[in-house]
């Protein structure tokens, strides 16, 4: 932009003009202002402040880079929360929604009054606080082999004024001799080489490669699950669009029953689980 009065209308259709879609440059030009997107609407005319348009120039540059929009907020809703996310963990992704509904089905189907639910591998804390806040009596345990992911889940939960019990380590690990009532996970499902790897490449890897056929964690939490489940407990696991009938191929040859699907919001099946021999 050149050194006269932009107008917010103008420096919105400018950013679209670039390929930025036009709710994406609203949420980001709102945070920038720190006002609402109503706001923006019934204000378009006015003029976008001199000291922010270079920072206005560097968000939307970021934006097409394809950085996620959550990182260049620092905030992101998930199941009705307000999370903070940064570049130590995964940008949540509103498909993760229905394995947060599927739990909440599973406790409310046959839980005890106070459940144990473990979170592996819980990132910003998405999962294991979406279920904190819907279920308050379960007790709440999420696991991260990740300090900085765990610091920033820490840290959501302390200002959500959520209860759940932090652990830094491998899978199960930390939580070696424990049961629990349900185990959910979203765990890294891609292969060393997919293809989208490029456009995800602002979010850190370790949180999205899983070995050659992109299943090497997901084998690893259906062969060990079954020691941390109390009888009758349910493992239900987040996994790639066309990975669900390998991973309830995994629960049932590690001895699970009732194995079934939840379909995502574009209807691909996005989430498998099985439930441990109540005997």
């Amino acid at each position: 932009m050149d050194n006269a009065e932009v107008t917010l209308a103008e420096a919105l259709r400018a950013a679209q003009a670039r390929g930025l879609e036009r709710l994406d440059a609203q949420l980001l030009l709102g945070h920038l202002l720190q006002r609402p997107r109503t706001w923006l609407l019934t204000h378009d005319d006015s003029v976008l402040p001199a000291a922010a348009r270079a920072r206005w120039d560097e968000l939307v540059a970021r934006r097409l880079d394809q950085v996620p929009l959550a990182y260049l907020t620092g905030r992101h809703e998930f199941f009705g929360l307000a999370l903070d996310v940064t570049p130590a963990v995964l940008d949540p992704r509103p498909d993760t929604e229905t394995l947060v509904e599927w739990a909440l089905a599973c406790l409310q189907d046959a839980a005890p009054p106070h459940p144990r639910v473990l979170d592996l591998g819980t990132g910003s804390g998405a999962i294991a606080l979406a279920i904190a806040h819907a279920w308050p009596a379960a007790h709440v345990h999420a696991v991260d082999l990740s300090e900085a992911a765990l610091a920033v889940a820490r840290r959501n939960g302390e200002r959500l004024g959520l209860r759940v019990q932090w652990r830094l380590g491998r899978w199960f690990e930390p939580v070696a001799n424990e049961r629990f009532d349900l185990v959910v996970s979203n765990p890294p499902y891609l292969a060393d080489d997919d293809p989208h790897l490029p456009a995800l490449r602002h979010e850190p890897r370790q949180a999205l490669c899983a070995g050659a056929d992109g299943l090497d964690d997901l084998r690893h939490l259906c062969a060990g699950a079954a020691a941390h489940l109390a009888p009758g407990g349910w493992l239900l696991l987040e996994h790639g669009h066309d990975q669900g009938g390998a991973v309830a191929t995994l629960l049932r040859q590690h001895g699970f029953a009732e194995v079934a699907h939840r379909h995502d919001l574009a209807g691909h099946v996005r989430c498998t689980g099985g439930r441990r021999d109540p005997v």
